[in-house]
């Protein structure tokens, strides 16, 4: 990883390594890169010697994003069992930081949500989503924050409607 890097954080998004900065923590200096995230306008500072245990990665190719567009599209999954092991499924699922599992969980949400309201940790797990599928996208596909949500709105949208007709 290097400044000017374009990279996800799983569980927060995509965004830039700004720079290198050494603070001292608990006596023990350390180097710390300066993650900018554009939505939010949130700064993070993340232990150089920590990045592959926290799951850093590059932000998908051009090429993947037409798999993100397929899970958008594809038919919703439902997790059977109580909101709390649905819960506690997604979120695990959301952990391993990969863009296909998190467009899954925006889009299954968000079918559920549209649908009959989700429990509020679920809603927050959706917005969460929704965020992290945003920011990667803003980068990947060089569009602004509005439009990558309009996007991701009316793709899912078509899958409401397409779920609807099937039932």
């Amino acid at each position: 990883m290097k400044i000017g890097d374009k990279v996800v954080y799983p569980m927060h998004g995509a965004g830039i390594i700004e720079g290198i900065e050494n603070n001292e923590v608990g006596g023990v200096e350390k180097a710390y890169y300066i993650f900018k995230m554009p939505i939010g306008n949130l700064k993070l500072m993340l232990p150089v010697d920590k990045i592959d245990q926290i799951g850093l990665r590059q932000i998908i190719e051009k090429d993947k994003i037409e798999e993100v567009i397929a899970v958008l599209k594809a038919k919703p999954e439902h997790t059977q069992g109580s909101w709390n092991k649905r819960f506690q499924v997604t979120l695990d699922r959301m952990r391993n930081g990969d863009i296909l599992d998190v467009a899954a969980v925006a889009r299954n949400l968000s079918i559920q949500n549209r649908r009959r309201k989700v429990s509020s940790g679920e809603r927050r797990l959706m917005e969460l989503s929704r965020q992290i599928l945003i920011s990667e996208l803003v980068f990947a596909c060089d569009k602004t924050p509005e439009e990558v949500t309009q996007w991701i709105d009316t793709i899912i949208g078509s899958a409401v409607k397409k779920t609807k007709l099937e039932s």
